[in-house]
């Protein structure tokens, strides 16, 4: 018996997204060759995304460039596509790197992140992109390799944590990057000390949170950072604020509040259950009392991308109380900023095979890190995608292919319009930005999806493997 007033979680699509979701004799096609899971990416809706951030930047009047964050996804062809804008990138590793130089960025877009080992220290001095540096140890070791091989000054910039704020108490969780701002002058005394081997020119942010206060108050703690630097006589320019910019992935909020409200009422034991044995994304029922924190990403978020940077920048400054947008253009300083799923908003989605469908379970064939919505803590519905007459609706558990109780697609019962049968896809869109590859494992031996770049050639889709596809990719008639 169907339910008669399912929890849908229906995923925003946009246009372009959608006519390739209307291919499904191509999509299917396409995994009957290429296997399942398929990982599907979209590089031409990169360009949009980028001019989304540089609008922002425009209405605030303000410069600096956008690094797109390498690790959210490992395509090639959505590298070398963003190579093809005006975007930077942001490489956290010494593949990375290496990656980014081959897609064609060049080390003056090239932003190197994150902990480094000698080697990917070694290659960022030599190409001469910017070090985002971690530590004071990081610097020192910078600075010494640099001596020793006599390489061109190298451009850091300093990231800094800890910030304290002024007036209400905002609470700022402990992160394990970046030097403690209270640090600052060990920072300072270091690059007067290797003057010659170091070329600052800003200070950073990373923190993992959604939460702009927090974000305000780092912020607002990077301009007097530089103010201090600039006393020391130290020529730096821009402040760099990480990511964390998020995506809307959801088309209906008020599904979004109806399904929360009813998983609390399920936590509580006053409706039927919602998720496999009872799960509760956090929450617990404590004799009556609904207790603990709700794990979950907002999955509907209308101020979200490039919205929430304009957000951020209008936010007033904690202690100063002018807006950090008017700040920064005061002071003349540049605005560096690292999206990752923010610029691959509906650049991608994964198909996974129906391989079984018994009573409330969907048996597909692949596993939870090949779509990790829910490692993410995301909650949207997948589409089902059928050659046939499709099924009356029904609530369905998604399980994976691996021998494992814990290889859930999804904790949750989803409610699907129709009911897939063997042999259907799923679609789960919008996973370009950490769900398609940043968890993906050989587990028990079962094979990595395979990646595919589909792009618009006059008035038909195309497609190529990832690793084939480049922004001057042979258009029909000229093959």
């Amino acid at each position: 018996m169907p339910d008669l007033n399912p929890l849908y979680l229906t995923p925003r699509i946009e246009p372009v997204a959608r006519s390739v979701l209307d291919e499904g004799e191509l999509l299917r096609q396409l995994v009957d060759g290429l296997g399942s899971p398929l990982n599907i990416v979209l590089p031409d809706l990169l360009e949009a995304n980028v001019d989304a951030f540089r609008e922002s930047y425009r209405d605030h009047r303000l410069r600096g460039r956008v690094y797109f964050a390498h690790k959210a996804n490992r395509s090639a062809a959505l590298l070398r596509r963003l190579a093809a804008t005006e975007a930077g990138v942001d490489v956290a590793s010494l593949a990375e790197l290496q990656h980014a130089l081959g897609a064609g960025f060049g080390p003056e877009r090239i932003m190197a992140t994150g902990p480094k080992n000698r080697e990917f220290l070694w290659l960022a001095a030599r190409t001469g992109v910017i070090v985002n540096a971690d530590s004071l140890g990081e610097l020192t070791d910078l600075a010494a390799m640099v001596a020793e091989h006599r390489l061109r000054r190298v451009r850091v910039m300093v990231r800094l944590s800890g910030f304290a704020s002024q007036g209400v108490q905002v609470i700022s969780r402990r992160s394990r990057f970046g030097v403690p701002a209270g640090d600052l002058g060990d920072v300072l005394d270091l690059l007067e000390k290797h003057r010659e081997e170091l070329e600052p020119v800003g200070v950073a942010y990373h923190l993992d949170t959604i939460g702009w206060p927090e974000k305000a108050i780092a912020l607002e703690g990077c301009l007097a950072a530089l103010e201090e630097c600039r006393a020391r006589g130290l020529e730096v320019r821009s402040v760099d604020i990480g990511g964390g910019f998020g995506v809307n992935y959801l088309a209906d909020g008020a599904q979004w509040e109806r399904y929360t409200s009813e998983l609390a009422q399920a936590v509580l034991g006053r409706r039927e259950p919602m998720t496999w044995n009872g799960h509760g994304y956090g929450l617990r029922n404590e004799g009556g009392t609904l207790r603990g924190v709700l794990g979950l990403y907002p999955s509907y978020r209308p101020v979200s991308g490039a919205g929430y940077l304009d957000q951020l920048l209008g936010a007033p400054a904690p202690a100063l109380r002018r807006p950090l947008g008017s700040l920064l253009l005061d002071t003349m300083y540049e605005l560096d900023i690292e999206p990752g799923r923010a610029l691959l908003d509906q650049c991608g989605l994964v198909l996974a095979r129906v391989l079984d469908v018994r009573d409330s379970l969907v048996r597909l064939d692949c596993n939870a890190r090949d779509v990790s919505l829910e490692e993410h803590g995301v909650l949207m519905d997948p589409l089902v995608v059928s050659a046939g007459e499709p099924g009356p609706p029904g609530a369905f558990y998604l399980l994976g292919n691996l021998c494992l109780e814990a290889d859930l697609i999804t904790r949750r019962q989803v409610f699907l319009p129709v009911t897939p049968r063997p042999g259907d896809l799923l679609a789960f869109v919008n996973t370009a930005g950490y769900f398609m590859d940043f968890s993906a494992t050989q587990a028990l031996h079962q094979p990595i999806g395979r990646k595919v770049a589909v792009y618009r050639d006059g008035g038909a889709w195309r497609w190529c493997l990832d690793e084939q596809y480049w922004p001057v990719h042979p258009r029909a008639e000229e093959s």
